[in-house]
């Protein structure tokens, strides 16, 4: 087997794990698993290196289970939470699990025949019939409380650290995720439990779950191992995957492709040299080149460029890739009328976020108007008709990325999805009409 271990390290994917965890992948292919809640029902970028680890153990010949909380979701994960969360009625819950569901089928294929294919599980389908008389007897007698408050996550809101105190009902959510190990150790032989370092004291819990909770009561040859990963930070310190207007998401209905692209193209010079090792799958020779590269002239954002690439066609697609890379270049480039007209409404309104805009009716631009009055008395862009026949005078005045003299008359030929004319002066001053 390849070095998955040392594969991680250099990408900065490795934070901790158990004595023998390198050992056991070196040996033989592994079942490994990672858990993700249903929260929403989407995944955002926050969770999109629990979700490349798997890719990695794929790659890398072992077998990935992926499983989604639908029961463990309707508790709560307290790990670095200060408050309880709000508890999701089961409509909500069925409705984010299937979204995540889709979310991960799209980085794995869990339909294929391959020895190591991956698994797609939902806990609910092994808790749902368990009593609580049952979970306390089979599982609780297992762990001791002292065991189970000797972890972070339950120190911190006991001591009043964080929040205000602990529900039994999240204290026993370690209990929960670490049957689900126990469950997948019996059922698929997982020997590996991943995630966030913040999950640590949830893993390790499982692990030793495994350890003891065997059909004959016995834990001899039990095995299980666990793995976590950083979390990952900007370089000010500051919590990753949000951007101004929140969440980065993985799926395009809740953060356009656009805006996905343009989070990474945007990432500082020293943060894209730590995110392209590890949100890509680049080699290392091919990804210190570029770091290199980017080195010998940073103004050229080589880095970011290839970081946006890759990354938006591994969520996305390459097709989306170079719609996003248009839209861009609609702003920042030589683009045309036709590149405008082909963006959809809400592209065109976020590449064109906080422009001014002004209304003009339809009837007006059925009967054309001419470029002068559009610039001034409809819209007020420029403030005066001298000051708009001078601009256009001295040919800085473009309608949708053409440009225009005093004899153009604005028309319906000119709209943008049927309902937005774009006015530029000059490279980077622009104005939004708005046709109703």
């Amino acid at each position: 087997m390849k070095n998955l271990v040392e594969e991680l390290k250099w990408r900065g994917l490795y934070h901790d794990s158990m004595p023998g965890t390198e050992e056991q992948l070196l040996k033989e292919a592994t079942t490994a698993y990672i858990g993700f809640d249903p929260t929403a029902d989407s995944l955002h970028i926050g969770s999109m290196v629990q979700i490349i680890l798997l890719v990695h153990l794929k790659n890398f010949g072992h077998k990935p289970i992926a499983l989604v909380g639908g029961a463990t979701g309707m508790i709560g994960d307290p790990s670095g939470k200060s408050d309880e969360r709000n508890l999701l009625d089961e409509a909500t819950l069925a409705k984010n699990v299937d979204g995540i569901k889709r979310v991960l089928s799209k980085f794995l294929d869990f339909n294929s025949s391959d020895a190591n294919a991956p698994i797609l599980v939902n806990n609910y389908d092994w808790m749902k019939e368990f009593s609580f008389i049952d979970f306390a007897r089979e599982v609780g007698k297992r762990i001791t409380v002292n065991y189970m408050m000797a972890k972070d996550s339950v120190k911190k809101r006991l001591s009043g650290e964080a929040g205000e105190g602990m529900s039994f009902t999240e204290f026993t959510y370690q209990l929960i995720q670490g049957y689900d190990f126990y469950h997948l150790h019996k059922e698929y032989n997982c020997l590996l439990q991943m995630g966030g370092s913040d999950q640590w004291g949830n893993i390790t819990t499982g692990t030793e779950l495994v350890r003891r909770l065997n059909a004959d009561g016995s834990s001899e040859g039990a095995k299980a191992f666990a793995l976590t990963t950083p979390l990952i930070t900007k370089a000010d310190g500051s919590k990753f995957g949000k951007s101004e207007g929140g969440n980065v998401w993985l799926t395009a209905d809740k953060t356009s492709v656009y805006k996905f692209y343009q989070f990474w193209l945007n990432s500082t010079d020293e943060d894209a040299e730590k995110y392209i090792k590890i949100f890509t799958f680049l080699d290392k020779e091919t990804t210190e080149k570029l770091i290199e590269e980017h080195k010998q002239a940073p103004h050229l954002r080589v880095l970011q460029r290839k970081l946006a690439e890759e990354v938006t066609t591994f969520v996305h697609s390459t097709e989306a890739l170079e719609k996003a890379i248009s839209a861009s270049n609609i702003l920042f480039g030589n683009s045309t009328s036709n590149d405008l007209k082909g963006l959809d409404e809400e592209t065109f309104l976020e590449i064109f976020e906080g422009v001014p805009q002004a209304e003009v009716s339809r009837d007006e631009i059925e009967h054309g108007i001419n470029i002068v009055d559009v610039l001034n008395a409809k819209t007020g862009f420029l403030k005066s008709n001298g000051e708009a026949r001078r601009a256009l005078t001295e040919n800085s005045i473009s309608v949708n990325k053409e440009k225009v003299n005093e004899e153009y008359s604005v028309t319906n030929k000119d709209l943008i999805n049927n309902q937005f004319i774009l006015l530029q002066r000059g490279k980077k001053n622009y104005f939004v009409v708005r046709v109703r």
